[in-house]
């Protein structure tokens, strides 16, 4: 909203405003206003947390280690989503299509995740919201986004799909660019979910994620940086520089507060909007291929999730000693900071491996 004012200011008052026009000083506003409202908001949050008894629950057969989180404060979240939110309607333009469609969905998902923590922490009901009502939603929402992006979509290559690596790979998708969305936005936010399960665990790979993504935005969104790196060009793309800046500074302020010994823990109601936004984000600069490279954290979290219901279905063994993966390294006696740490490294070497792709074709 103040990128309007700022218009308005610089042709009537001062024509310095259009500083305000460049959309690196947008999204480095992004990142400051974001990680100053989770700083600020963060304390008096927790407070509120505690004090109405919103805790974590812990899991018998987990590692032990984690039975003295047990009523940690969670659904910290909605933190987040407060900070992206503002942060991104403050310098965002509000006349560009992707910056509704992305924050939108963030915030649909972001509510799927409150409902399942408000079930589970304020009503006492450990199971929460059931699978397929979960799953119903997500779906709903994924599905509504995936049409929104194909029916608004105003070049070719904004449904076609990219291969990286490669400069001249761009196949035409079509219809199937709907359920491809789908899937990335739907799994991208469960995968998150998974993840979350140690203290700045899913945090620091979401803000590093984001960070790539603002770049991916930025190239994407520029015709000239576009053309000469060989990337698919989308026009009104370089917006969305703003939200994943601000996803970067909420994320870097929640950190402040979860990292270990976490004081708030994010919930679904966090976990799943951030996904949910990685996803869509993705999909939008057309590098889904991309993310499932620099998330391979949390694509690593997922399919030990799936070995191993797979396995213990099909033949009643454990591949793993327990999943998601991280659980699996603590119960071998890794500390919890070691696992962390050495998640958040290998995020840092699959993200230089997307970046990669900017100038490898």
């Amino acid at each position: 909203m103040l990128l309007l004012l700022t218009e308005w200011l610089s042709e009537n008052l001062y024509s310095g405003f259009n500083v305000f026009q460049y959309l690196t000083l947008r999204g480095i506003l992004g990142v400051l206003t974001a990680l100053s409202i989770s700083l600020l908001v963060g304390p008096a949050m927790i407070r509120r947390l505690s004090r109405d008894q919103i805790g974590q629950h812990i899991r018998e057969d987990g590692p032990k280690s984690h039975f003295t989180k047990a009523g940690t404060p969670t659904m910290g979240g909605a933190l987040i989503l407060i900070a992206i939110t503002v942060a991104t309607l403050l310098w965002a333009d509000p006349r560009n299509r992707y910056v509704w469609i992305v924050l939108l969905t963030t915030l649909a998902f972001g509510g799927i995740g409150w409902a399942d923590d408000y079930k589970k922490l304020v009503l006492r009901n450990s199971k929460g919201l059931s699978a397929r009502t979960k799953y119903s939603w997500q779906s709903g929402v994924g599905l509504t986004a995936a049409l929104l992006l194909y029916f608004t979509a105003q070049t070719p290559v904004e449904t076609q799909l990219i291969v990286p690596f490669f400069k001249a790979v761009a196949i035409n998708l079509g219809w199937l660019f709907i359920p491809l969305t789908y899937f990335v936005i739907v799994g991208s936010s469960n995968a998150v979910n998974l993840t979350d399960g140690l203290d700045g665990l899913a945090i620091v790979p979401t803000a590093m994620v984001s960070g790539a993504l603002a770049v991916f935005c930025y190239t994407s969104g520029n015709r000239i940086f576009a053309d000469y790196l060989g990337i698919p060009h989308v026009p009104g793309s370089g917006e969305l520089i703003v939200f994943c800046g601000a996803m970067v500074g909420s994320g870097l302020g929640f950190l402040w507060f979860n990292t270990y010994p976490a004081q708030v823990f994010m919930g679904d109601v966090g976990a799943l909007a951030l996904g949910a936004a990685l996803g869509i984000v993705a999909v939008v600069v057309r590098q889904e291929l991309v993310l499932f490279v620099m998330g391979g954290v949390f694509v690593m979290e997922t399919v030990s999730v799936i070995l191993q219901v797979a396995s213990f279905k099909l033949t009643g063994r454990r591949i793993f000693r327990m999943a998601p993966l991280h659980h699996h390294f603590e119960l071998k006696g890794w500390p919890e900071p070691r696992v962390i740490v050495r998640f958040w490294i290998i995020t840092i070497m699959l993200v230089l491996i997307g970046l990669a792709t900017l100038k490898i074709r």
